[in-house]
Protein backbone atom coordinates (compact mmCIF):
# COMPACT_ATOMS: atom_id res chain seq x y z
CA UNK A 1 0.00 0.00 0.00
CA UNK A 2 2.78 2.44 0.92
CA UNK A 3 4.59 1.52 -2.30
CA UNK A 4 1.46 2.36 -4.31
CA UNK A 5 1.12 5.75 -2.61
CA UNK A 6 4.82 6.38 -3.16
CA UNK A 7 4.50 5.66 -6.89
CA UNK A 8 1.36 7.80 -7.14
CA UNK A 9 3.18 10.70 -5.47
CA UNK A 10 5.71 10.73 -8.33
CA UNK A 11 2.99 11.44 -10.88
CA UNK A 12 2.10 15.18 -10.85
CA UNK A 13 -1.59 14.71 -11.67
CA UNK A 14 -2.11 12.07 -8.98
CA UNK A 15 -0.07 14.13 -6.53
CA UNK A 16 -2.51 17.03 -7.01
CA UNK A 17 -5.46 14.70 -6.41
CA UNK A 18 -3.92 13.31 -3.21
CA UNK A 19 -3.09 16.79 -1.91
CA UNK A 20 -6.63 17.99 -2.73
CA UNK A 21 -8.14 15.03 -0.84
CA UNK A 22 -5.91 15.65 2.19
CA UNK A 23 -6.74 19.39 2.14
CA UNK A 24 -10.50 18.74 2.02
CA UNK A 25 -10.29 16.22 4.88
CA UNK A 26 -8.24 18.67 7.00
CA UNK A 27 -10.81 21.42 6.37
CA UNK A 28 -13.57 18.98 7.28
CA UNK A 29 -11.87 18.10 10.57
CA UNK A 30 -11.47 21.82 11.34
CA UNK A 31 -15.20 22.26 10.72
CA UNK A 32 -15.85 19.37 13.11
CA UNK A 33 -14.39 21.54 15.90
CA UNK A 34 -16.55 24.65 15.23
CA UNK A 35 -19.39 24.68 17.83
CA UNK A 36 -23.03 25.33 17.03
CA UNK A 37 -24.39 28.43 18.83
CA UNK A 38 -26.55 27.91 21.95
CA UNK A 39 -25.35 24.31 22.48
CA UNK A 40 -23.62 23.35 25.72
CA UNK A 41 -20.86 21.06 24.43
CA UNK A 42 -19.74 19.84 27.88
CA UNK A 43 -23.23 18.81 28.96
CA UNK A 44 -23.85 17.15 25.59
CA UNK A 45 -20.58 15.22 25.77
CA UNK A 46 -21.48 13.97 29.25
CA UNK A 47 -24.89 12.85 27.98
CA UNK A 48 -23.34 10.93 25.06
CA UNK A 49 -20.86 9.21 27.39
CA UNK A 50 -23.75 7.88 29.48
CA UNK A 51 -25.74 6.78 26.42
CA UNK A 52 -23.04 5.35 24.15
CA UNK A 53 -25.16 2.22 23.48
CA UNK A 54 -28.01 4.20 21.90
CA UNK A 55 -28.48 5.39 18.32
CA UNK A 56 -26.91 8.67 19.40
CA UNK A 57 -23.73 6.82 20.30
CA UNK A 58 -23.72 5.23 16.86
CA UNK A 59 -24.21 8.60 15.14
CA UNK A 60 -21.43 9.94 17.34
CA UNK A 61 -19.03 7.28 16.06
CA UNK A 62 -19.92 7.93 12.41
CA UNK A 63 -19.45 11.69 12.86
CA UNK A 64 -15.99 11.36 14.40
CA UNK A 65 -17.38 12.38 17.83
CA UNK A 66 -18.61 15.73 16.46
CA UNK A 67 -22.15 14.68 17.44
CA UNK A 68 -21.26 14.69 21.15
CA UNK A 69 -19.44 18.02 20.90
CA UNK A 70 -22.30 19.92 19.27
CA UNK A 71 -20.34 21.14 16.24
CA UNK A 72 -21.66 22.18 12.81
CA UNK A 73 -20.74 18.77 11.36
CA UNK A 74 -22.53 16.92 14.17
CA UNK A 75 -24.82 15.07 11.73
CA UNK A 76 -21.82 14.03 9.62
CA UNK A 77 -22.54 11.71 6.70
CA UNK A 78 -25.56 10.02 8.35
CA UNK A 79 -28.27 11.97 6.40
CA UNK A 80 -26.51 11.27 3.08
CA UNK A 81 -26.05 7.57 3.84
CA UNK A 82 -29.69 7.26 4.89
CA UNK A 83 -30.83 9.11 1.75
CA UNK A 84 -28.71 6.81 -0.43
CA UNK A 85 -30.24 3.73 1.22
CA UNK A 86 -33.77 5.13 0.77
CA UNK A 87 -33.13 5.83 -2.92
CA UNK A 88 -31.66 2.35 -3.40
CA UNK A 89 -34.77 0.76 -1.87
CA UNK A 90 -37.12 3.02 -3.85
CA UNK A 91 -35.28 2.14 -7.07
CA UNK A 92 -36.27 -1.48 -6.52
CA UNK A 93 -39.87 -0.62 -5.62
CA UNK A 94 -40.64 2.13 -8.18
CA UNK A 95 -40.21 1.15 -11.87
CA UNK A 96 -39.74 4.79 -12.98
CA UNK A 97 -36.74 5.19 -10.68
CA UNK A 98 -35.35 1.83 -11.82
CA UNK A 99 -35.53 2.92 -15.46
CA UNK A 100 -33.94 6.25 -14.55
CA UNK A 101 -31.03 4.53 -12.77
CA UNK A 102 -30.37 2.39 -15.87
CA UNK A 103 -30.61 5.22 -18.41
CA UNK A 104 -26.92 6.12 -18.35
CA UNK A 105 -25.12 9.23 -17.01
CA UNK A 106 -28.18 11.45 -17.44
CA UNK A 107 -30.33 9.16 -15.31
CA UNK A 108 -27.60 8.83 -12.67
CA UNK A 109 -27.36 12.63 -12.49
CA UNK A 110 -31.12 12.84 -11.81
CA UNK A 111 -30.83 10.13 -9.12
CA UNK A 112 -27.98 12.08 -7.51
CA UNK A 113 -30.07 15.26 -7.51
CA UNK A 114 -32.98 13.47 -5.82
CA UNK A 115 -30.56 12.01 -3.26
CA UNK A 116 -29.28 15.51 -2.44
CA UNK A 117 -32.76 16.86 -1.78
CA UNK A 118 -33.64 13.86 0.40
CA UNK A 119 -30.39 14.45 2.30
CA UNK A 120 -31.39 18.05 3.02
CA UNK A 121 -34.89 17.02 4.18
CA UNK A 122 -33.46 14.32 6.45
CA UNK A 123 -30.89 16.77 7.81
CA UNK A 124 -33.69 19.22 8.76
CA UNK A 125 -35.68 16.46 10.48
CA UNK A 126 -32.62 15.06 12.27
CA UNK A 127 -31.46 18.54 13.27
CA UNK A 128 -34.84 19.32 14.81
CA UNK A 129 -34.81 15.98 16.64
CA UNK A 130 -31.30 16.81 17.87
CA UNK A 131 -32.58 20.10 19.30
CA UNK A 132 -35.63 18.50 20.94
CA UNK A 133 -33.52 15.74 22.51
CA UNK A 134 -30.90 17.97 24.10
CA UNK A 135 -33.54 20.50 25.19
CA UNK A 136 -36.18 18.21 26.70
CA UNK A 137 -34.58 14.90 27.57
CA UNK A 138 -31.12 16.02 28.61
CA UNK A 139 -30.85 19.82 28.89
CA UNK A 140 -27.76 20.72 26.88
CA UNK A 141 -28.69 24.20 25.69
CA UNK A 142 -27.21 27.48 26.82
CA UNK A 143 -30.43 29.22 25.79
CA UNK A 144 -33.76 27.74 24.66
CA UNK A 145 -36.45 29.31 22.50
CA UNK A 146 -37.66 29.64 18.92
CA UNK A 147 -34.69 31.61 17.59
CA UNK A 148 -32.03 29.28 19.12
CA UNK A 149 -33.96 26.32 17.70
CA UNK A 150 -33.94 27.85 14.20
CA UNK A 151 -30.23 28.66 14.46
CA UNK A 152 -29.33 25.13 15.60
CA UNK A 153 -31.41 23.40 12.90
CA UNK A 154 -30.07 25.68 10.16
CA UNK A 155 -26.45 25.18 11.29
CA UNK A 156 -26.79 21.40 11.42
CA UNK A 157 -28.59 21.26 8.04
CA UNK A 158 -25.96 23.50 6.45
CA UNK A 159 -23.23 21.34 7.97
CA UNK A 160 -24.75 18.11 6.60
CA UNK A 161 -25.17 19.73 3.16
CA UNK A 162 -21.57 20.94 3.24
CA UNK A 163 -20.37 17.44 4.13
CA UNK A 164 -22.33 16.04 1.17
CA UNK A 165 -20.83 18.68 -1.16
CA UNK A 166 -17.35 17.97 0.24
CA UNK A 167 -17.74 14.28 -0.56
CA UNK A 168 -18.79 15.07 -4.12
CA UNK A 169 -15.75 17.32 -4.57
CA UNK A 170 -13.47 14.47 -3.52
CA UNK A 171 -15.27 12.22 -6.04
CA UNK A 172 -14.61 14.71 -8.85
CA UNK A 173 -11.18 16.11 -8.02
CA UNK A 174 -9.63 13.80 -5.46
CA UNK A 175 -8.85 10.16 -4.80
CA UNK A 176 -11.34 7.57 -3.59
CA UNK A 177 -15.03 7.77 -2.77
CA UNK A 178 -15.75 11.10 -1.05
CA UNK A 179 -18.22 9.95 1.62
CA UNK A 180 -16.09 6.88 2.37
CA UNK A 181 -12.99 9.05 2.79
CA UNK A 182 -14.85 11.31 5.24
CA UNK A 183 -16.01 8.25 7.20
CA UNK A 184 -12.43 6.97 7.16
CA UNK A 185 -11.16 10.31 8.52
CA UNK A 186 -13.82 10.34 11.25
CA UNK A 187 -12.84 6.89 12.49
CA UNK A 188 -9.09 7.50 12.23
CA UNK A 189 -9.53 10.69 14.29
CA UNK A 190 -10.03 8.38 17.26
CA UNK A 191 -6.40 7.25 16.88
CA UNK A 192 -5.04 10.08 19.04
CA UNK A 193 -7.36 9.10 21.89
CA UNK A 194 -6.15 5.49 21.60
CA UNK A 195 -2.57 6.56 22.29
CA UNK A 196 -3.78 8.72 25.19
CA UNK A 197 -5.73 5.76 26.61
CA UNK A 198 -2.71 3.50 26.21
CA UNK A 199 -0.50 5.97 28.09
CA UNK A 200 -3.14 6.39 30.83
CA UNK A 201 -3.52 2.63 31.36
CA UNK A 202 0.24 2.13 31.67
CA UNK A 203 0.55 5.15 33.96
CA UNK A 204 -2.23 3.85 36.21
CA UNK A 205 -0.51 0.46 36.25
CA UNK A 206 2.72 2.01 37.53
CA UNK A 207 0.78 3.94 40.19
CA UNK A 208 -1.02 0.78 41.36
CA UNK A 209 2.10 -1.39 41.28
CA UNK A 210 0.81 -3.52 38.36
CA UNK A 211 2.95 -2.02 35.63
CA UNK A 212 3.97 -5.36 34.10
CA UNK A 213 0.37 -6.56 33.92
CA UNK A 214 -0.77 -3.28 32.31
CA UNK A 215 2.00 -3.40 29.71
CA UNK A 216 1.21 -7.05 28.89
CA UNK A 217 -2.49 -6.30 28.37
CA UNK A 218 -1.70 -3.28 26.19
CA UNK A 219 0.56 -5.50 24.05
CA UNK A 220 -2.20 -8.14 23.89
CA UNK A 221 -4.64 -5.43 22.74
CA UNK A 222 -2.24 -4.30 19.98
CA UNK A 223 -1.73 -7.90 18.81
CA UNK A 224 -5.52 -8.43 18.86
CA UNK A 225 -5.95 -5.31 16.71
CA UNK A 226 -3.39 -6.55 14.17
CA UNK A 227 -5.10 -9.96 14.00
CA UNK A 228 -8.48 -8.27 13.44
CA UNK A 229 -7.01 -6.14 10.64
CA UNK A 230 -5.47 -9.22 9.00
CA UNK A 231 -8.75 -11.14 9.22
CA UNK A 232 -10.72 -8.20 7.83
CA UNK A 233 -8.32 -7.77 4.89
CA UNK A 234 -8.58 -11.51 4.15
CA UNK A 235 -12.38 -11.50 4.06
CA UNK A 236 -12.55 -8.19 2.17
CA UNK A 237 -10.40 -9.65 -0.63
CA UNK A 238 -12.01 -13.11 -0.61
CA UNK A 239 -14.22 -14.08 -3.52
CA UNK A 240 -15.62 -17.16 -5.24
CA UNK A 241 -14.81 -17.26 -8.95
CA UNK A 242 -17.14 -19.01 -11.37
CA UNK A 243 -15.51 -20.10 -14.62
CA UNK A 244 -17.24 -18.61 -17.68
CA UNK A 245 -16.59 -19.77 -21.24
CA UNK A 246 -17.53 -17.52 -24.17
CA UNK A 247 -18.46 -19.14 -27.47
CA UNK A 248 -16.80 -18.09 -30.71
CA UNK A 249 -18.82 -15.71 -32.90
CA UNK A 250 -18.17 -14.66 -36.46
CA UNK A 251 -19.00 -11.02 -37.24
CA UNK A 252 -18.33 -10.29 -40.90
CA UNK A 253 -14.93 -11.80 -41.67
CA UNK A 254 -13.67 -11.66 -38.08
CA UNK A 255 -13.96 -14.23 -35.32
CA UNK A 256 -14.75 -13.02 -31.79
CA UNK A 257 -15.00 -14.81 -28.46
CA UNK A 258 -13.67 -18.20 -27.58
CA UNK A 259 -12.12 -16.84 -24.39
CA UNK A 260 -12.36 -18.12 -20.82
CA UNK A 261 -12.81 -15.80 -17.87
CA UNK A 262 -14.44 -15.85 -14.44
CA UNK A 263 -17.37 -14.28 -12.61
CA UNK A 264 -16.21 -13.06 -9.17
CA UNK A 265 -18.63 -13.37 -6.21
CA UNK A 266 -17.30 -11.38 -3.26
CA UNK A 267 -17.72 -12.76 0.25
CA UNK A 268 -18.51 -9.30 1.68
CA UNK A 269 -20.77 -8.25 -1.18
CA UNK A 270 -23.08 -6.29 1.15
CA UNK A 271 -20.27 -4.43 2.91
CA UNK A 272 -21.16 -2.94 6.30
CA UNK A 273 -24.83 -2.28 5.46
CA UNK A 274 -26.15 -5.32 7.42
CA UNK A 275 -24.29 -4.10 10.53
CA UNK A 276 -25.70 -0.58 10.12
CA UNK A 277 -29.28 -1.88 9.74
CA UNK A 278 -28.95 -4.34 12.63
CA UNK A 279 -27.36 -1.80 14.97
CA UNK A 280 -30.17 0.67 14.24
CA UNK A 281 -32.67 -1.93 15.51
CA UNK A 282 -30.83 -3.32 18.57
CA UNK A 283 -30.01 0.21 19.76
CA UNK A 284 -33.67 1.26 19.59
CA UNK A 285 -34.61 -0.02 23.10
CA UNK A 286 -31.76 1.94 24.72
CA UNK A 287 -32.76 5.02 22.71
CA UNK A 288 -36.38 4.69 23.84
CA UNK A 289 -35.16 4.29 27.42
CA UNK A 290 -33.79 7.85 27.15
CA UNK A 291 -37.31 9.07 26.39
CA UNK A 292 -39.05 6.77 28.89
CA UNK A 293 -36.81 6.61 31.99
CA UNK A 294 -38.93 3.83 33.52
CA UNK A 295 -37.58 1.48 30.84
CA UNK A 296 -33.95 2.17 31.68
CA UNK A 297 -33.47 -0.52 34.36
CA UNK A 298 -35.13 -3.23 32.25
CA UNK A 299 -33.13 -2.41 29.13
CA UNK A 300 -29.87 -2.25 31.11
CA UNK A 301 -30.50 -5.59 32.84
CA UNK A 302 -31.84 -7.61 29.90
CA UNK A 303 -30.88 -5.96 26.59
CA UNK A 304 -27.54 -4.18 26.73
CA UNK A 305 -23.86 -4.94 26.25
CA UNK A 306 -23.38 -5.00 30.05
CA UNK A 307 -26.30 -7.38 30.68
CA UNK A 308 -25.59 -10.82 32.12
CA UNK A 309 -28.06 -12.25 29.59
CA UNK A 310 -26.96 -12.82 25.97
CA UNK A 311 -30.17 -11.46 24.39
CA UNK A 312 -28.43 -8.40 22.93
CA UNK A 313 -25.58 -10.40 21.38
CA UNK A 314 -27.83 -13.14 19.97
CA UNK A 315 -30.28 -10.63 18.49
CA UNK A 316 -27.49 -8.62 16.86
CA UNK A 317 -25.87 -11.79 15.46
CA UNK A 318 -29.12 -13.08 13.92
CA UNK A 319 -30.24 -9.67 12.58
CA UNK A 320 -26.95 -9.12 10.73
CA UNK A 321 -27.30 -12.48 8.94
CA UNK A 322 -30.93 -11.67 8.07
CA UNK A 323 -30.08 -8.19 6.77
CA UNK A 324 -27.15 -9.57 4.76
CA UNK A 325 -29.60 -11.71 2.77
CA UNK A 326 -32.12 -8.85 2.59
CA UNK A 327 -29.52 -6.46 1.17
CA UNK A 328 -28.34 -9.17 -1.23
CA UNK A 329 -31.91 -9.61 -2.52
CA UNK A 330 -32.17 -5.91 -3.48
CA UNK A 331 -28.63 -5.42 -4.78
CA UNK A 332 -27.88 -8.63 -6.72
CA UNK A 333 -30.10 -10.16 -9.39
CA UNK A 334 -28.93 -13.65 -10.39
CA UNK A 335 -31.47 -13.83 -13.24
CA UNK A 336 -30.16 -10.59 -14.75
CA UNK A 337 -26.56 -11.81 -14.49
CA UNK A 338 -27.47 -15.10 -16.17
CA UNK A 339 -29.33 -13.27 -18.97
CA UNK A 340 -26.35 -10.97 -19.59
CA UNK A 341 -24.07 -13.99 -19.86
CA UNK A 342 -26.49 -15.60 -22.32
CA UNK A 343 -26.70 -12.44 -24.48
CA UNK A 344 -22.91 -12.25 -24.70
CA UNK A 345 -22.52 -15.93 -25.52
CA UNK A 346 -21.12 -16.87 -22.10
CA UNK A 347 -21.85 -20.08 -20.23
CA UNK A 348 -20.80 -21.49 -16.87
CA UNK A 349 -19.28 -24.90 -17.55
CA UNK A 350 -21.68 -27.71 -16.69
CA UNK A 351 -24.84 -25.55 -16.67
CA UNK A 352 -27.14 -24.66 -19.53
CA UNK A 353 -27.80 -20.93 -20.21
CA UNK A 354 -30.93 -19.44 -18.68
CA UNK A 355 -32.66 -20.74 -15.56
CA UNK A 356 -30.12 -23.51 -14.68
CA UNK A 357 -27.34 -20.90 -14.74
CA UNK A 358 -29.31 -18.40 -12.63
CA UNK A 359 -30.22 -21.13 -10.10
CA UNK A 360 -26.57 -22.15 -9.80
CA UNK A 361 -25.41 -18.54 -9.38
CA UNK A 362 -28.11 -17.97 -6.74
CA UNK A 363 -27.02 -21.11 -4.84
CA UNK A 364 -23.36 -20.08 -4.86
CA UNK A 365 -24.15 -16.50 -3.83
CA UNK A 366 -26.32 -17.69 -0.93
CA UNK A 367 -23.53 -19.92 0.38
CA UNK A 368 -20.87 -17.25 0.01
CA UNK A 369 -23.14 -14.65 1.63
CA UNK A 370 -23.62 -16.92 4.65
CA UNK A 371 -19.86 -17.00 5.23
CA UNK A 372 -19.63 -13.21 4.90
CA UNK A 373 -22.66 -12.67 7.15
CA UNK A 374 -21.23 -14.86 9.92
CA UNK A 375 -17.97 -12.90 9.71
CA UNK A 376 -19.84 -9.57 9.91
CA UNK A 377 -21.82 -10.85 12.90
CA UNK A 378 -18.64 -11.92 14.66
CA UNK A 379 -17.02 -8.54 14.02
CA UNK A 380 -20.10 -6.74 15.35
CA UNK A 381 -20.26 -8.67 18.62
CA UNK A 382 -16.48 -8.73 19.11
CA UNK A 383 -16.40 -5.46 21.16
CA UNK A 384 -19.05 -6.94 23.48
CA UNK A 385 -17.07 -10.17 23.87
CA UNK A 386 -13.91 -8.20 24.65
CA UNK A 387 -15.81 -6.07 27.17
CA UNK A 388 -16.88 -9.28 28.95
CA UNK A 389 -13.21 -10.03 29.65
CA UNK A 390 -13.18 -7.08 32.05
CA UNK A 391 -9.83 -5.83 30.73
CA UNK A 392 -9.77 -2.10 30.02
CA UNK A 393 -6.98 -2.48 27.45
CA UNK A 394 -9.11 -4.80 25.29
CA UNK A 395 -12.25 -2.71 25.80
CA UNK A 396 -10.83 0.73 25.00
CA UNK A 397 -7.96 0.04 22.60
CA UNK A 398 -9.62 -2.25 20.05
CA UNK A 399 -11.75 -0.75 17.26
CA UNK A 400 -15.29 -2.00 16.81
CA UNK A 401 -16.22 -4.33 13.97
CA UNK A 402 -18.03 -1.68 11.90
CA UNK A 403 -15.15 0.78 12.22
CA UNK A 404 -12.54 -1.80 11.26
CA UNK A 405 -14.44 -3.01 8.18
CA UNK A 406 -14.94 0.60 7.00
CA UNK A 407 -11.25 1.40 7.53
CA UNK A 408 -10.00 -1.67 5.69
CA UNK A 409 -12.56 -1.41 2.85
CA UNK A 410 -11.79 2.26 2.18
CA UNK A 411 -8.02 1.68 2.35
CA UNK A 412 -8.18 -1.27 -0.07
CA UNK A 413 -10.55 0.50 -2.48
CA UNK A 414 -8.40 3.66 -2.53
CA UNK A 415 -5.28 1.57 -3.13
CA UNK A 416 -6.97 -0.23 -6.04
CA UNK A 417 -8.02 3.08 -7.58
CA UNK A 418 -4.49 4.46 -7.31
CA UNK A 419 -3.09 1.28 -8.88
CA UNK A 420 -5.49 1.57 -11.82
CA UNK A 421 -4.62 5.27 -12.26
CA UNK A 422 -0.90 4.47 -12.21
CA UNK A 423 -1.34 1.59 -14.67
CA UNK A 424 -3.38 3.77 -17.03
CA UNK A 425 -0.72 6.49 -17.07
CA UNK A 426 2.15 4.06 -17.57
CA UNK A 427 0.45 1.93 -20.21
CA UNK A 428 2.36 1.73 -23.47
CA UNK A 429 0.25 0.76 -26.43
CA UNK A 430 1.22 -0.22 -29.97
CA UNK A 431 1.32 3.45 -31.04
CA UNK A 432 4.49 3.90 -28.93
Amino acid sequence: MLRVFGNAWKIPELKKKILFTILVIVLYRIGSAIPVPYVNGDALSEMMTKNSETLFGYFNMLSGYAFSQGTIFALGVSPYITASIVIQLLTIAIPALERMSKSGPEGQAKISKITRWITVVLAVITGYGYYITINNTYPGLIQAGTFPAIVIVVCLTAGASLVMWTGEQIDEKGIGNGISMILFANIVSRGASLFTTMYTLIKEGFAAGTALSSIIWVVVAIITMLLIITLTVFFSNSERRLNVQYAKRQVGRKMYGGTSTNLPIKVLMSGVMPIIFANAIVMMPATLAMIFPSWEAGVRDYFSTTSKYPFYVITLFVLIIAFAYFYLSISFNAVEVANNLKKNGGTILGYRPGKPTSDYIKKVVNRVTLMGAVFLSFMAILPVLLAWTGKDALTYLVFGGTSMIILVSVALETTRQLESEITMRHYKGFLD
